[in-house]
């Protein structure tokens, strides 16, 4: 099966990936970027120079341009959602355009006539604010945004799901409706314009990481997140879904001992101690970013992919080689200087 997809936030670490799969499955692809300007960089690190990818200006808070950048599709994957790698100086910062970004992409896809729309969310949207640990999270599950130990983007999030999914119930008419959910998306970066899960992975090999706090998280590798979204957008009968895209949950200690194992002299800066909580938290009186993930320490949050097994037949690359191929790109491409 191949038409035309929106798909949007084309400069994004997963769309790009996304939208390279589509052009290569004989998809014609439009995306949208904040500013045209970006679109012979976005194109120069896709490797894609034809009319198979087109460009729209449009942006999550403004209606301006996304008529025309869905006119004629018939599948919408909305992977567009603000993530800053650093501290925010308001929650709604992150809120509020990740709910209208939803919102707006689901009004001008229902009016354009679209039949299946793909929302990325996040685990962040299932698995935060709550203290049952005893057991992996599914898709049945969502955060609790009453906790207070709950951050603005795991709040972003699912507050943009739960919004997409109310007005699908009150608004979408025949067009279906799925999630998809990833846990930290890993793999090898296209450019320095990379997701911000990646940045730890960075820290780890540059040194500029004292130590490992006692966080973690659950991974995907951006190549099978690109390869769900596409089964996503194509199988049949998947109207209101909801699928974890997850491996297994790793703290960062974990993720600093596979660097250690398979990068050899590479990993000569990568930290072997681990951080006490009170220092943690000391640090983190400075740190706006550290602050907002507090609540986290020791805690594991596993989540359950099988539901996106059992109907897909989907399954997650080794954990190990994600993280090393992240590393690797990094090195690579000159991110970071060993």
């Amino acid at each position: 099966m191949a038409g035309t997809v929106l798909v949007t936030g084309g400069s994004g670490y997963i769309a790009g990936y996304l939208i390279r799969q589509l052009v290569r499955e004989g998809w014609t692809v439009h995306t949208t970027i904040r500013s045209l300007g970006r679109e012979a960089e976005v194109r120069e690190t896709l490797g894609i120079a034809g009319p198979e990818l087109q460009f729209f200006a449009a942006d999550l808070m403004n209606d301006a341009g996304w008529a025309d950048a869905v006119a004629g599709c018939t599948h919408v994957a909305h992977v567009a959602s603000p993530f800053p790698p650093g501290a925010i100086k308001h929650e709604d910062d992150l809120i509020v355009p990740a709910r209208e970004g939803a919102l707006r992409a689901l009004r001008f896809a229902r009016e354009a006539g679209v039949q299946r729309f793909v929302q990325t969310s996040s685990v962040a949207a299932i698995a935060y604010g709550r203290d049952d640990l005893d057991r992996p999270f599914t898709e049945a599950d969502w955060s609790d945004m009453t906790s207070p130990n709950v951050a603005a983007y795991p709040k972003s999030k699912t507050i943009a799901e739960r919004a997409a999914r109310d007005w699908m119930t009150a608004n979408g008419g025949a067009m279906e409706y799925c999630s998809i959910n990833p846990a930290a998306v890993l793999g090898p970066v296209l450019s320095a314009d990379y997701s911000a899960s990646i940045e730890f992975v960075k820290r780890a090999i540059d040194g500029s990481v004292p130590g490992f706090p006692r966080l973690g998280f659950a991974v995907v590798d951006v190549r099978d997140l690109a390869d769900l979204h596409v089964r996503a957008l194509t199988v049949p009968g998947l109207a209101n879904e909801r699928f974890i895209a997850a491996g297994r949950f790793l703290m960062m200690n974990e993720v600093g001992q596979i660097l250690r194992d398979r990068l050899g002299p590479d990993a000569r800066k990568v930290p072997k101690r681990n951080i006490p909580d009170f220092a943690v938290r000391l640090i983190a009186l400075f740190d706006g970013s550290l602050r907002q993930v507090l609540g986290e320490l020791g805690r594991v949050r596993a989540v359950d992919s099988s539901h996106a097994l059992e109907v897909f037949g989907w399954q997650t690359r080794p954990i190990e080689d994600s993280i090393v191929d992240t590393a690797r790109s990094l090195i690579d491409r000159g991110i970071v200087k060993i």
